[in-house]
């Protein structure tokens, strides 16, 4: 074969491929959109539960509460496969100690978490002050909150899923839940 045919062959080779390629792409390339989980969740409807203890605020009707012995309880979301447990102390001259334990307690999730963003609370009517943490990010508990009336009580609230957090993944149920815990601390009540 001489230099020409072989150059010959190698022209008309290129020009099939780029003919091809042009003529199999009629429409531009784009990228698809991402896409999301479509999760609809029921319309938030709350209730005051009744109990002993020092305490009350609403709760979501999807949920169940569940009291044990000290006045702690677990807040359930069997459709969710979620759980706020709540921690209730009575305060002996200890306010500071058991805040920086409340506060400890979310600190510990800054290992993997992207961030913690603190949202402070005061209802001066009921006396009712206190912080909600939204923890952002790959942690065990993506939302906590505690409440005190600055003399005799503190509660702690601690969001938990029943799976391996996997933040982008449960982020819808966590923003459903996380309405329903500041639902709570809006309608907190102590004793009178």
């Amino acid at each position: 074969m001489s230099k020409h045919t072989i150059a010959q062959f190698f022209f008309i080779l290129l020009f099939l491929t780029l003919d091809a390629s042009l003529l199999s792409c009629k429409d531009d390339v784009l990228p698809r959109p991402q896409s999301y989980l479509n999760l609809e969740y029921p319309k938030a409807d709350y209730h005051r539960f009744k109990n002993d203890c020092p305490f009350s605020f609403a709760i979501s009707k999807q949920s169940t509460i569940t009291f044990k012995p000290g006045c702690k309880a677990v807040i359930s979301y069997p459709r969710l496969n979620a759980n706020i447990y709540i921690t209730y102390r009575r305060v002996h001259n200890n306010l500071k100690e058991i805040l920086r334990e409340a506060d400890k307690l979310t600190m510990k999730h800054t290992v993997k978490a992207d961030a913690i963003i603190p949202h402070p609370f005061e209802n001066r009517d009921q006396k009712v002050y206190g912080v909600l943490f939204d923890v952002q990010g790959q942690s065990a508990s993506n939302v906590q909150f505690h409440v005190t009336d600055s003399s005799n009580h503190v509660l702690t609230a601690s969001l938990y899923f029943k799976i391996q957090p996997n933040y982008d993944s449960i982020y819808p149920a966590v923003a459903y839940i996380k309405n329903d815990m500041v639902k709570m601390m809006e309608t907190f009540e102590w004793e009178k």
